[in-house]
């Protein structure tokens, strides 16, 4: 009897033990299941952040980082990793994202062009696991403010439906409907619309708000009602997945009607020839006015991603949040003489800033060595967020989670990443683009970027041919011919990339006279 009361007190015991043991498993499980915080605001250059004129980070570059003021992005990047050579691969906003959210190449993510309404060619698939998918399939609660831009517009209208949400022709804004928000439960979005102080959303049930307010501080304002769950919109027991799409500083970048006042005030009075310090920006384009303008929405944004961060500390929740802040492309504002922003090969176009913290798990430094594509974005967060095994099988880019994870790490870095730039193709009768046009293809190496231009005729219309390392503002040109064997080299490298992601140049063998595919 006494032995079986011993053995009943033992098994106890030991149920007491192991129920405990599950119980703190559970928690560790919980914790180690990170919430993730993405912010990108549009047409942000990696060289307008004011960290890179610091101390442990000025000897990291070689070009001299624009006059920018921005405090809080400073002191996140002190305890984060810091790419200095992250690259929008097509750099503009519907295809950069398109390759963000599906992992893929524009000719397989569905957005090879910027969407709008004449543009059915252009449209994110419904048919494939976006990052969000697989957030949501693996039990996180997922949300999207401020800026889509990947659906194709269509007049699907939800307060008056048969008519698209906007005047514009052809409309460039979209509503995105339930069926087509890839797993995200909490929305309160847009496609694409251009009036930083009177912006519109859809939210979650596709009603329309009209709001006065600067758009950064707006979202800003929702996503921090998210994360303190003031309206009960998600799920308390879920990890959860957040992404931001601010718009500025993406243009218009006029007047004090598209920044607020107490930014622009850090700027006014400072000469223009002391804000464009690149030695390639030209002050006397016209667009050299805006500059002040540019900087202002910069300084602005960062004191709205500031907000949310002590919001995520206040709340406690800074420790289990992995937070990356990132752009779609950036903006070349009076470099190259060209009046385009983006949709070049440009460093001030392709490069952006990629700035991840995960406190206790990524030591805080500088990286130098890793290319990273947009492709790669999305596996690689998936991977910090300990999901790499639930990368879709078509995704196209790398999970380099594990360079972020371990300085030392083995993986294979890139020798090279991909430039893409499409223009329209083929028209139908109605003027809808039916086609896309693969208008030019080039490589960037951590030494070189190289591009080559083709007319309709598919003939080289215009190479871009630079030394990084040895002219970082890429003011000076290789000529082709005196260069030979290094320009063979990219052009094999180039060729052997756009043939592992099925490129159209690589279907067509495209100039294969001097890319080997």
């Amino acid at each position: 009897m006494i032995i079986r009361l011993s053995q009943t007190v033992l098994f106890s015991a030991a149920t007491i033990i192991s129920l405990g043991a599950c119980s703190q498993t559970k928690k560790f499980k919980k914790y180690e299941q990170p919430n993730v915080i993405y912010i990108f605001p549009d047409q942000f250059r990696n060289q307008a952040l004011g960290f890179w004129r610091e101390n442990g980070f000025r000897d990291k570059i070689n070009y001299t980082p624009d006059p920018v003021i921005t405090p809080n992005l400073n002191k996140f990047a002190k305890e984060s990793v810091v790419l200095t050579s992250a690259m929008s691969n097509c750099p503009l906003s519907s295809p950069h994202r398109g390759m963000l959210l599906t992992g893929m190449y524009p000719n397989k993510s569905g957005v090879p062009l910027n969407c709008n309404a004449d543009r059915p060619i252009s449209n994110l698939r419904s048919d494939v696991e976006c990052i969000s998918d697989v957030f949501s399939h693996n039990g996180y609660d997922c949300a999207y403010i401020g800026k889509l831009h990947v659906d194709h517009p269509t007049p699907n209208n939800p307060q008056n439906p048969g008519t698209y949400v906007e005047d514009k022709i052809p409309a460039w804004d979209a509503y995105t409907p339930p069926s087509r928000r890839h797993g995200f439960n909490y929305w309160y979005s847009y496609g694409t619309y251009d009036v930083h102080k009177t912006p519109h959303y859809w939210d979650t049930a596709g009603k329309r708000h009209e709001i006065k307010e600067w758009s950064p501080q707006h979202e800003a304002d929702k996503a921090i009602e998210y994360l303190k769950n003031t309206h009960h919109v998600r799920d308390p027991k879920k990890p959860f997945f957040m992404m931001i799409g601010m718009n500025p500083p993406h243009s218009p970048y006029r007047s004090i009607d598209d920044c607020m006042p107490e930014d622009y005030d850090l700027y006014k009075d400072t000469p223009v020839k002391k804000l464009l310090v690149r030695d390639n920006a030209n002050p006397q384009m016209e667009k050299a006015a805006n500059v002040p303008f540019y900087f202002a929405s910069v300084s602005g944004v960062d004191r709205e991603f500031g907000r949310i961060l002590q919001t995520l500390k206040d709340l406690g929740l800074d420790k289990n949040t992995i937070v990356i802040f990132a752009s779609d492309h950036g903006e070349t504002m009076c470099s190259q003489n060209t009046d385009d922003p983006k949709n070049s090969p440009y460093s001030e176009a392709m490069n952006i800033p990629f700035i991840v913290r995960y406190p206790d798990k990524l030591k805080p430094r500088v990286e130098s060595d890793l290319l990273l594509s947009s492709p790669d974005i999305m596996p690689t967060v998936l991977g910090l967020a300990g999901l790499g095994n639930k990368v879709p099988k078509n995704v196209q880019g790398t999970d380099f989670s594990s360079l972020f994870l371990d300085e030392n790490s083995m993986i294979k870095r890139p020798e090279g990443i991909l430039y893409i730039q499409n223009l329209d193709g083929d028209k139908d009768k109605t003027g809808n683009v039916i086609s896309y046009f693969p208008s030019a293809r080039g490589i960037k190496t951590q030494e070189y970027t190289l591009a080559i231009f083709i007319n309709r005729e598919k003939k080289i219309n215009k190479i871009l041919f630079f030394n990084d390392l040895k002219d970082p503002y890429q003011m000076s040109n290789l000529p082709v011919e005196a260069n030979g064997k290094i320009f063979k080299e990219l052009c094999n490298k180039m060729g052997k990339l756009l043939k592992d992601i099925d490129d159209p140049w690589y279907q067509e063998k495209i100039l294969n006279d001097i890319i080997q595919y």
